[in-house]
């Protein structure tokens, strides 16, 4: 391994002896980085009140990468944001290194924002384009009173560059003379510089080419070898996920409808809505694919201003049931580790499979 990286290892491990406001700094094995707890967020239209998240609770343990996937609108990045207090709760808990930090002033979230870092979905808009490279990645060193201005800074900037697999040289250069595959490199290394214990990765690769979205997944994948990251990986691509992820979490309308490990996910689904978005999925082999039963849900996702009541998923799910406009479902274990918002989990799914 080589002396970088080793040194950047040092640094993570490190990190949080030297964070301000009291954060507690314990690292055992199953630690708890992140949690949320009921955690709702809503903001007011003229139409009434958009329940973009409505009661999502979750944990993000250290070292693992913790999935989190659904279609457009279904609360993945504002539950992202939520979590840096990058936008403000309406009501439950964000905990970070067991503190809850939903009333932290601006001041103190300067800790936070150092422990829990981002790496956004678009990663030209994320970059200052006046600004070159090594400036966007010096921020957080500056911000945060990392390194001394000069050599050392240059030199820490260079580092993190080797990191991620860019040239030294690119540090002199502007946004709009790398690719898109490189901007989000320099993303991922803005996101290291302040060494944090989690990294939001908020749609990562959803704007880059196939080829590159593989090169970035691989990046992550290393770099969480080598420095022991921890991930909320928030992606519409099943695929994606299941790559990338120790564990899964399904949205749906502002809500966690399934959790598990891939396996389980993907081998016995228990949620009609994770059926139906894994059933998209393509499969390389084309006898498979052939064989293989779609299904297709109807209609659109109902509005977050005015959701169903009951179940939120009745309106498109093959296997609605009287009882599921009358009873909201809570998640409930079907497996070790394994739960699902579902009044009919696993027979719902079993009936819309069956021919």
């Amino acid at each position: 391994m080589s002396e970088r990286v080793t040194r950047l290892r040092a640094l993570v491990r490190q990190a949080g002896a030297q964070r301000s406001a009291g954060m507690s700094t314990s690292r055992e094995p199953d630690e708890v980085v992140a949690e949320l707890d009921d955690l709702t967020v809503w903001f007011p239209t003229p139409a009434g009140m958009v329940r973009a998240v409505d009661g999502v609770s979750l944990q993000v343990r250290r070292g693992e990468t913790l999935g989190l996937v659904g279609e457009s609108g279904s609360g993945k990045s504002t539950t992202g944001l939520a979590l840096l207090r990058l936008v403000d709760p309406t009501s439950g808990g964000v905990r970070v290194a067991g503190q809850d930090v939903t009333r932290w002033s601006r001041r103190r979230l300067r800790a936070l924002r150092r422990r829990v870092a981002m790496v956004f979905q678009d990663p030209h808009a994320s970059l200052d384009p006046r600004r070159t490279i090594g400036a966007s990645i010096a921020e957080p060193l500056i911000v945060h009173r990392l390194t001394d201005r000069g050599a050392a800074r240059r030199h820490r900037v260079e580092e993190l560059l080797d990191m991620v697999g860019l040239r030294r040289d690119l540090a002199d250069r502007h946004p709009h003379e790398l690719s898109g595959g490189q901007r989000q490199r320099v993303g991922i290394a803005r996101a290291l510089a302040g060494e944090p214990d989690l990294i939001v990765l908020d749609e990562p690769i959803a704007s880059l080419d196939l080829s590159v979205q593989a090169q970035i997944m691989n990046l992550l994948r290393r770099l969480q070898r080598e420095l022991g990251l921890t991930y909320l990986f928030i992606a519409h691509d099943l695929a994606a996920v299941e790559h990338m992820s120790d564990r899964m979490a399904v949205m749906y309308l502002g809500r966690i409808v399934e959790s598990g490990t891939p396996a389980q996910i993907w081998r016995e689904p228990a949620h009609p809505y994770t059926a139906a978005l894994l059933s998209a999925v393509p499969v390389a082999d084309p006898r498979i694919e052939r064989q293989r039963r779609r299904i297709i849900l109807s209609g659109d996702i109902p509005s977050p201003v005015d959701p169903p009541a009951g179940c939120r998923f009745r309106t498109r799910c093959p296997q609605a049931r009287p009882d599921c406009a009358s009873t909201d479902p809570v998640l409930a274990e079907v497996g070790p580790e394994h739960r699902a918002a579902c009044l009919f989990a696993g027979d719902a799914v079993r009936a819309m499979r069956t021919p």
